[in-house]
Order: structure tokens, then sequence, then C-alpha cells
């Protein structure tokens, strides 16, 4: 029997089991769920991911693309005159207007890695990526300071399920920076 040539296959199972996550949260991701999600053999879940953390590895990186792509369609941080706290707090709002799904998966594929140390990397990645934009605007341990406030300001909202306040993160933010 000839091999069938699927080149978007192991993207459908990322895909997949972000929405297993997302649906069933981490408890319920197994090699079982994520391949009956992405229509797939079970067998082609285990060759391209090994263990359940190499499938989480991938599910966190692509979900950090999210916050990402939001930085990068701003764009202001390219501009010197731009006020800082403003550029966060809009990047917080915009990103968490969006999919709220989305958001929480995002988080929780994050702290995830408080208990599966193969996370821990990737997790630190986004944090060292979001500060070392945050750099070319402040010194590093500022840049460090913000992501940590602003983390603290998303979760915070996620948790209560308080409306986000701009004005508040963008006052709490310029009081950060020097």
């Amino acid at each position: 029997m000839a091999r069938r040539y699927d080149p978007e296959r192991q993207q459908r199972i990322i895909d997949a089991a972000i929405r297993v996550v997302g649906e069933k949260g981490i408890a319920g991701l197994s090699h079982r769920t994520v391949a009956a999600e992405a229509d797939v053999p079970l067998g082609s879940t285990t060759y391209h991911f090994k263990t359940l953390d190499d499938l989480l590895v991938a599910a966190l990186r692509q979900a950090n693309e999210g916050f990402a792509k939001v930085i990068a369609s701003r764009g202001g941080l390219e501009d010197p005159e731009t006020d800082l706290a403003a550029e966060l707090a809009g990047w917080m709002g915009e990103w968490l207007a969006g999919d709220r799904t989305g958001v929480e998966l995002e988080y929780e594929l994050y702290l995830a890695a408080l208990r599966r140390p193969a996370l821990r990397p990737v997790a630190a990645e986004w944090a060292q990526d979001l500060a070392d934009r945050l750099s070319h605007c402040t010194d590093p341990v500022t840049a460090r300071a913000l992501v940590a406030l602003m983390d603290g300001i998303c979760l915070q909202v996620l948790l209560t399920e308080a409306p986000y306040d701009e004005g508040y993160a963008c006052d709490v933010l310029r009081r950060m920076i020097p």
C-alpha cells in the first residue's frame, strides 16, 4: 500500500490539539483525542509528536503567535514618539477583545509549563521575545517588569471575567516606564 502524501497533516494535528485543549483542557488531551479531532490515524499523531509534551510544545508555539500578530499589526514600537504605555495597553485591549477562548487557551498552555518542564523553554521564549521588543524602547529590567505586569493584568481579566479597562492598564504601565 502506497503512503498518502499529506503535507498538511502535521499542521492539522497541531490545530486539532489546540481545539481539544480549548474544549476539554489539557487534561482532555491525548494522542487518541487529537487523532479523532484531526481525522487522522492514531499512528500519525505519534509519528509527528512522540509525546504529548512534544505536541503541547508545538501547540504553545503556535498559540504564542496570536499575541505576536497583535504586536506586529500595530507596529507602534518602531516610532520613537510612541506613548509606550498607551501602545502596550492597546495591545492588551486588542488581544483580549478577540476570541476569548483563544486567549484562555494561550494562557492555559503557557501556565501548563508549571507542571510540564518541556513547555518551560517555550513559555520563556514568549516572555523573552516580548521583553526584547520592549528593550528597544526602555531598559531591559523595565522591559521584563512590563511583561510581568502585562501578564498580571491579562490574567486578572481572564480570572475575574471583569471587562478590560484600558485606561487603568495605561495608567499602571505608565507608572513603571521611566
